[in-house]
This record gives C-alpha cells, structure tokens and sequence, in this order.
C-alpha cells in the first residue's frame, strides 16, 4: 500500500502542478546560492548544453566525468524511489555512521541528483524530487549547513533554508578548503568514477578532523540464493552489458571491494563495511524486504530505459534492432514471480 501510496502522489505532483500557471523561474534561480569560501562552477550556458540521446538528455560535455544516467524527469522519478528503498533499507535513517549534528557543521552531498534545468518548468514533479537526501537530511536537521553537489542544475521548486545545490565535478579535484565538511555523504556514484582512490583522497581533506565520510554504492548483479535467476539468461546480458561498458569507459561499475580499499588508503580510520540485500520484487517473507522489493522492482521498470540506453546504443554499440527485445525481456525478467532475485548495496564509513 506504502509502494502505491508515493506512485501515486508521484503521479498526483506531476498532474496537479504542472496544470498550474506559475509564473516562479526567477524565484526557482534563487534557490542556487553562492558560498565566497568557495570557487565551485556556476550556472554557465555550457553547462545547460545537455547531451541528447534517442530522446535523453545527459549532462553536459562540459566535465570530463561521464556519467551514464540521464538528468531528465523519469529518471528523477527513479531516483526518489531509490532513495525510498534505501531509506527503508535504513529503518528510517539517512545515515549509518556515527554522526553527530550540531550547529556548527557543515554537510555535503556529492552526486545529489539533478532535474533538468534547461526544459523542465520550475512546477515540474522533476524539480519536486532532485537531491531529495539533501532536502531531507536539510529538514531533519535544520541547524546543520547543508551543501548539495551534482553535474547537472539541481533547481527544486523548494529547499530548506539551510540547503543549497551547486555544480561541480567531483572526479576534478574539489574546491572546497581542507577540513571543511564535518560529514561528507557519497551515494550511487558507480560508473561514473574513474579513479575512487582520488575520491576519497578529496573527501578526507575536505572532511575536518573527527568528521565522518559515507559511501553507498550498489552492485548491478542480478543475484540469487537459489538459482531462480538462471531462469532468465537476460540477466547474464545486462551483466556484460555493464562489464563491457565499464572496460570502454574505464569507468568500474562494480566497485565494492574499490571503495573499502579507497578508504583505507585515504587515511581514514574506523572503517566500517555494512553490506545489504536488496531483493527486487515482494517475493521475500520478512515484510520489511518485501516492501523494499516492490520498490526496487517500481525503480527498475519505471526507466529501464535510462539505466540501459546510453550504455547499448553509444558506449558499447550493440545493435539496435536488438534494443527493445532487450528491455522486453528483461522487464518479462523482473515480474517473473519464480525468480528471486536481489542486488546488494555496500556502505563503507570512516573517520578522519
């Protein structure tokens, strides 16, 4: 009921307001703000040059990252399911290292998400749900300062007060000061990043002594524990689909055993590895999983399409006449009530 409840209020949003005759773009241009201790990008027209694929825009050519996921509004419905599953995944919580939220801190979101700034009203549902992690920790704790990073615009219609969203590349070298962010928060970021060593080398000098950073990333495998998977040998495709696609773009899509090595080589100490199932589908007994399952399954068959397309058609150039038999199949894959699936997100903390 929860799953129908948020599909439905997802639909609801985009309905009721984009019916709504605003007149709010230059209000929505606030909401960027400018931070003098810092040199991040501002909006630039190259920047809002996004990339167009068979009807999907990606962020710009401007940064050197190359990031697979599109910025357009169905992804951003996606995206705001992902971070439902994770949050139930958390009993709640946006966060599993120890941090404490006081006044005085300064919190950063690398890879917030983003709704399309250049086409996408500012009363779009798309700009209801980008950097959605940042919204909410933002509104939970409303005496922290709360920084929200991405390659793309984020321009919700409404942040909290003490969240702002601004552009940049966290592949370059970051521009923030060194012991800067008391909790830095770093989520979904697979097969974008070349090098997590570099990362998380930034994250541990812009992190300021004592503070925690955070990384969750999911492993695209489809698994199983009692072989039901290889009842659908589309599976195996969209597994060499990504392993193909990371040799091409040296970008590593399956980088668990990467970020806990990351870490450790930053510097950091009290390093904590907590690994997760989560099942696509409700085919679990445990009620909780179950309903994470719907989620997971609603997330994937919402853009099948986003997660796949770029890698298909530009990175990897398998043929396309073979596309839509592709995503047929693996969408008739994940409603297969005899297969019991599931795919696995790592969280990795430590302390500076």
């Amino acid at each position: 009921m929860i799953l129908m409840s948020v599909l439905h209020a997802l639909s609801i949003a985009r309905t009721v307001l984009t019916s709504e005759q605003h007149d709010t773009h230059d209000d929505a241009d606030s909401s960027i703000g400018t931070d003098t201790e810092s040199s991040t990008a501002s909006v630039s027209a190259s920047i809002l040059e996004y990339r167009r694929s068979q009807g999907r825009t990606y962020h710009s050519d401007k940064f050197t990252a190359n990031y697979f996921f599109p910025n357009d509004d169905q992804q951003v419905e996606s995206m705001d399911l992902t971070h439902h599953y994770l949050t139930l995944l958390l009993d709640g919580e946006l966060f599993l290292a120890p941090v404490k939220i006081d006044s005085t801190q300064r919190v950063l979101d690398v890879g917030t998400g983003s709704g399309e700034f250049s086409t996408v009203p500012p009363w779009s549902s798309a700009n209801i749900f980008a950097g959605i992690w940042a919204i909410e920790f933002a509104d939970r704790y409303p005496n922290a300062e709360v920084v929200g990073t991405d390659l793309s615009p984020c321009q919700p219609q409404w942040v909290p007060p003490n969240l702002r969203f601004e552009i940049d590349d966290a592949t370059q070298p970051w521009t923030w000061k060194e012991d800067y962010f008391s909790f830095i928060h770093i989520r979904y970021l697979f097969g974008a990043i070349k090098n997590w060593n570099s990362l998380f080398s930034e994250a541990y000098r812009c992190c300021s002594p004592g503070g925690w950073v955070q990384s969750g990333e999911a492993d695209v495998t489809f698994r199983s524990d009692d072989g039901t998977t290889e009842l659908e040998p589309v599976f195996k495709t969209y597994q060499k689909l990504f392993e193909d696609g990371s040799q091409i773009l040296g970008n590593p899509f399956f980088v668990h055993d990467l970020q806990q090595k990351a870490f450790e080589e930053a510097g950091f100490t009290d390093v904590e590895t907590v690994d997760y199932k989560f099942p696509i589908g409700g085919w679990p007994k445990d009620p909780k999983l179950a309903e994470v399952g719907r989620f997971v399954k609603a997330t994937l068959e919402n853009d099948l399409e986003g997660y796949t397309l770029m890698m298909w058609q530009d990175v990897c150039q398998w043929p396309k006449d073979e596309y839509q038999v592709f995503l047929m199949s693996l969408r008739k894959a994940i409603r297969n009530p005899k297969v019991h699936s599931y795919m696995t997100v790592r969280y990795v903390y430590g302390r500076k």
